[in-house]
């Protein structure tokens, strides 16, 4: 039902290909700092599942078990094609409020901050999105659609979604008109005025001109990709989180209590005014935008790659056994600790509490082996994780290395 983790190799070898035609043409669309964001929060996506609880799924039970119409038969092809246009249409308006209301947007708005636009930005998804997404799909549940078709849809939908993130593919005459495309999909990725919170559709672009939302891409006005309050970090936490932070902070500055409870319903955009003047928010000025591209030395950003690797391999490793429920958390804990590290690194950090970070990390990873084994053998771990560890510690070693000689470069 779930067909996003079949594609995966699908989505690498595309992503490869996308690079080289980019290198080949000389209008390489990718950077690696930026791509590695992308796919951290990818991996971190994916990993969720591990340690929520299904609030949603129990609703849709209920849902089905006593509020909806007779079943549909699943074998059947109208069920089918009733379900892709109905995902689309409640998928429509979940994405439309999520760029419309603040609370919506904390969830969403991971997707929208990479200031590049390639095939690694479509795998940049929410980890909060089941906070509150599951109510915008009630609909197909009351409608007496299958749980089974309506996941399977949906990982269509969400697959389909893919391939439009790109710059090397124009417009596409008569396709604009009905699909989800990469032209009118790169409007939707738009911070410039006028493309701002267009094109919401994910299969079909039908809903944005029924809607009014719809914006084609122009060709005297480039596409400035990212969001106006620019995250300037490549920290997972920061940009998961960032919107709720904002808004809390605004919660608990306002002197008025409607404000305070506004502040988590409202447009977004909208802060109360005793809070926007006295803590205004930096935006982008566009006729002077320059991306977040803090350099990268070679060594790091290998260093940064093999981190990449190393968590795909162990979000594989997740999807492939039935770990506990702790087990579970303490594996997306260490991939959230190995990402916020790596981030550093990519952000030009050096410091003494971050060899001391890299040390407790792999200590972690080697009191979890241990823990792993004895709970379910597992003998391809023990040479895996001793692998991982050896080659990181040689890393480590290498990027200390090269930060005392920049260090003692920079005394003389």
């Amino acid at each position: 039902m779930n067909l996003v983790v079949y594609a995966t190799p699908f989505f690498i070898l595309a992503m490869v290909l996308e690079l080289a035609y980019g290198v080949r043409k000389q209008r390489n669309t990718y950077r690696l700092n930026d791509s590695i964001s992308s796919l951290f929060l990818g991996v971190l996506s994916q990993a969720r599942r591990f340690v929520t609880l299904g609030i949603g799924s129990y609703i849709y039970y209920l849902v089905t078990a006593h509020f909806s119409l007779s079943l549909l038969d699943a074998t059947h092809w109208f069920t089918w094609v009733l379900a892709m246009v109905l995902y689309d249409f409640c998928y429509y308006w979940l994405h439309r409020l999520g760029h419309e209301r603040t609370i919506l947007w904390a969830a969403h708005v991971a997707h929208h901050q990479s200031e590049d636009y390639n095939l690694t930005t479509a795998l940049r998804q929410t980890s909060t999105g089941f906070l509150l997404g599951w109510i915008f799909f009630i609909p197909m549940y009351v409608a007496g659609i299958p749980a089974e078709v309506v996941l399977t849809v949906g990982s269509i939908n969400l697959i389909y979604q893919f391939w439009v993130h790109t710059e090397h593919i124009g417009k596409l005459g008569w396709y604009e008109w009905i699909f989800v495309t990469p032209s009118n999909h790169r409007v939707h990725h738009a911070q410039n005025d006028e493309y701002l919170d267009k094109n919401y559709g994910g299969l079909f672009i039908i809903w944005d001109r029924v809607f009014g939302t719809y914006q084609e891409e122009l060709d005297d006005q480039p596409v400035v990709f990212g969001i106006r309050g620019p995250l300037k970090s490549w920290n997972p936490v920061k940009a998961l989180t960032h919107i709720y932070v904002d808004m809390a902070r605004d919660a608990w500055h306002t002197r008025r209590w409607s404000d305070k409870a506004r502040v988590w319903v409202s447009r977004t955009g909208w802060r109360p005014q005793d809070v926007a003047e006295r803590f205004p928010r930096d935006k982008n000025d566009l006729s002077s935008f320059e991306k977040f591209d803090p350099p990268v030395n070679r060594r790091v950003g290998v260093y940064a790659f093999f981190q990449l690797f190393a968590t795909v391999v162990v979000l594989s490793t997740m999807q492939a056994n039935e770990f506990g429920y702790w087990q579970g958390v303490a594996l997306w804990g260490l991939l959230l600790f190995t990402m916020v590290l790596t981030a550093m690194w990519l952000e030009g950090r050096r410091s003494a509490g971050m060899w001391a970070l890299e040390v407790l990390r792999l200590g972690l990873v080697a009191i979890t082996l241990w823990h792993f084994v004895a709970l379910y053998g597992g003998s391809y771990l023990v040479p895996a994780t001793l692998a991982y560890l050896v080659v990181n510690a040689l890393f480590l070693q290498v990027l200390r290395r090269m930060s005392g000689n920049h260090a003692q470069a920079a005394a003389r």
